[in-house]
């Protein structure tokens, strides 16, 4: 965390490291050989995807989703010398056929980038809860303006489903002591600081078990993070509705960073990049033809001067497509109009 004798954050710039930025921009290329290529960053974060396209091409014009207040204003002060070019919209990137239906972008755009997961601004600001390293109220919420936090749902979900979300979203072995501990702690007094999560977890896990893998409380807090922020639900909504927001020739880049959103993005790129024809069929109708071409090979990883670099892209997993066709009509998802240009 780069902060200033004040305490005020210091610039976005300063404290974020966009992950695989030049291979992002390489896949992205081709797409924006069109007049008035538009992109959309349907993670914004502090904004250095963003930036990186920006300044590699001059002709596109960027919109910027963040569902994160604080995001949106350290990154709207990064992109200001971009003018026009950038616009800021506080929304999920579950809305963005809403979002670009507002803005009058209808004939579809040419790129679609996705950097899932927490970002490094919400891992820095010790308050969010976000980190196991630093004791903070329990609150893990990415847009701080809403919903439920961290604390809510480990003080009123029961046993079972608290075992069930740290299993599936932490991929925790010891997800059911955990869980049990949990509710035996808050029986005698509400959770309310990370802290007290952290002594949990680390009570409830094997000494053996502790002496690898990092901090035994990353599983936990990763999943109560997805939890409280409906992330997995989010993106399954948002894969489908991205893809349709591009026009034909359009490009969808998708960094995914635990298993769970991997095999999300894996499926729905696959399903755009296969024949929906019955196997049996003799000839494939042109109905049925694929409608998206898979740009890389399998889910690519950084590399070891990447790593050097960005030590947060240890897990990036990267996939990316490119629309050649329109979306045949009983694949349409039925929550958007949107057809390809």
């Amino acid at each position: 965390m780069n902060d200033d004798t004040t305490g005020q954050p210091s610039d976005a710039a300063s404290r974020h490291t966009p992950v695989l930025l030049q291979r992002c921009l390489d896949l992205l290329a081709p797409a924006f050989d069109v007049e008035n290529p538009v992109m959309v960053d349907s993670t914004l974060g502090m904004g250095g995807h963003t930036e990186g396209v920006l300044q590699a091409f001059p002709h596109v014009r960027v919109v910027g989703l963040d569902r994160d207040t604080q995001a949106l204003e350290l990154a709207g002060r990064r992109l200001a010398p971009f003018g026009d070019r950038f616009t800021g919209v506080h929304a999920v990137y579950d809305e963005i056929n809403d979002v670009l239906d507002r803005l009058g972008i209808r004939a579809g755009v040419q790129g679609v980038l996705m950097d899932l997961g927490v970002s490094s601004l919400q891992l820095d600001e010790r308050d969010r809860g976000f980190s196991y390293s630093a004791d903070a109220p329990l609150d893990m919420r990415m847009d701080a303006t809403t919903g439920q936090t961290a604390a809510d749902v480990l003080n009123t979900y029961d046993e079972r489903e608290l075992a069930r979300i740290l299993r599936v979203y932490g991929e925790e072995r010891f997800a059911p002591r955990i869980a049990r501990a949990i509710v035996a702690q808050r029986a005698r007094r509400p959770l309310e600081r990370t802290g007290e999560l952290v002594s949990i977890v680390r009570a409830n896990i094997p000494a053996a078990t502790r002496k690898t893998g990092g901090n035994p409380a990353k599983r936990t807090f990763q999943a109560l993070r997805i939890e409280v922020n409906g992330e997995i639900e989010v993106l399954e909504r948002a894969l489908p509705q991205s893809i349709e927001a591009l026009a034909v020739g359009g490009r969808i880049v998708v960094e995914a960073y635990h298993s769970l959103e991997d095999r999300a993005v894996k499926r729905a790129l696959a399903v755009g990049a296969t024949s929906s024809a019955p196997p049996d069929l003799p000839v494939e109708p042109e109905t049925h033809a694929p409608f998206l071409r898979l740009v890389t090979r399998g889910a690519e990883e950084a590399d070891e001067a990447e790593l050097a670099h960005n030590p947060r892209s240890q897990s990036v997993r990267l996939r990316a497509a490119e629309r050649v066709r329109p979306t045949p009509d009983h694949l349409t998802p039925r929550q958007t109009g949107r057809r390809a240009a």
